[in-house]
């Protein structure tokens, strides 16, 4: 069959055959018609994520949308390695499947799904979030920001705070239903201000896709905003401005911080679906928006480098629908 097939570490897939992945007992064959590139899957093509098993080669994708041997259209997430998603065909266990509802196409499933639930089960599994809090999205103008600006306001969120670098997206993040919005160009001590004006008012849950130096001082700042501020769940989920902070340990320990990470690991892999089948199934009546940029799988070689965060590069396959 043809697949996304990763050689060797820090080399793009290059599509080629690879052997059919054979079913054993307890598992589903699926016929892919769609499958999305995240960070998280660029992360393990490279080598570099923490749940890279460092073998070649594989084939690129951890999750995607297509057909059962009978013709039901689902979701499924985790095929067993070698096999990854962006193939023509996968294998995953029965219980790492779920149906995918009748008003979402495959190619906006397949797009919504991952960065959907990087939000959605750090609000539900991780930070336990309750109807009426305050959320701050730190990172909210990527694709997963903007989509847990929507998520927040779904699941009741009062107020949603979102920090970004680019104003003009910032603005696009405020008509998703952001409150209050906050560039991270700001020069350190405006940005330290205005990070402390709401923490003074009060956040109960930040959910950081950035970590680096705005972590930092979003930490530092809900420390310092001291008796006036409620107790705060942080959930990080991503480190798109670097893989580590420096941290003062008297931030935690002058604070009511709860400090947590939401991802593979934190959080059992039968959660995550269970999330997923949450949002599939909010996201029409949610009205969640996400740009999503369908491909050929037959052009992932071309089609790779050119991902970015702005919208979801969506490899499709024979039957998908846009």
């Amino acid at each position: 069959m043809k697949a996304a097939i990763v050689r060797a570490s820090g080399r793009p897939p290059v599509y080629a055959d690879f052997a059919e992945p054979v079913p054993c007992a307890g598992e589903s064959r699926i016929t892919v018609t769609a499958a999305a590139i995240s960070p998280v899957v660029k992360s393990r093509a490279s080598g570099r994520h923490y749940s890279s098993s460092g073998q070649f080669p594989f084939i690129a994708g951890l999750d995607g949308v297509g057909r059962l041997d009978d013709g039901r259209r689902v979701y499924f997430a985790m095929p067993k390695a070698p096999y990854g998603s962006m193939a023509e065909r996968a294998v995953v266990p029965a219980a790492h499947w779920l149906p995918v509802p009748d008003g979402l196409d495959d190619v906006t499933a397949a797009a919504i799904a991952n960065p959907g639930m990087s939000s959605w089960a750090a609000y539900t599994e991780r930070a336990r979030l309750k109807p009426g809090e305050t959320v701050l999205v730190n990172g909210a103008t990527g694709t997963a920001g903007r989509l847990a600006v929507q998520i927040a306001r779904h699941l009741g969120a009062g107020k949603v705070v979102a920090t970004g670098r680019n104003a003009d997206a910032l603005r696009a993040v405020a008509a998703l239903g952001a409150d209050v919005t906050i560039p991270l160009g700001e020069d350190p001590a405006a940005l330290e201000e205005s990070f402390q004006a709401q923490f003074a008012e009060g956040v109960d849950v930040v959910i950081d896709y950035l970590w680096g130096p705005s972590a930092e001082r979003l930490l530092v700042a809900a420390a310092r905003a001291g008796a006036e501020a409620v107790p705060i769940r942080f959930v990080q989920v991503g480190a798109v401005s670097g893989p580590e902070i420096t941290l003062p340990g008297a931030v935690l320990r002058s604070s009511a911080i709860e400090l947590m990470g939401s991802g593979i690991g934190s959080v059992p892999l039968d959660r995550f679906v269970h999330c997923i089948g949450g949002l599939l199934q909010a996201a029409g009546p949610g009205g969640f928006r996400i740009a999503a940029r369908p491909v050929p799988l037959s052009q992932v070689e071309q089609a790779w480098p050119e991902d970015d965060s702005t919208r979801r590069t969506v490899f499709t396959l024979d039957g998908s629908t846009a």
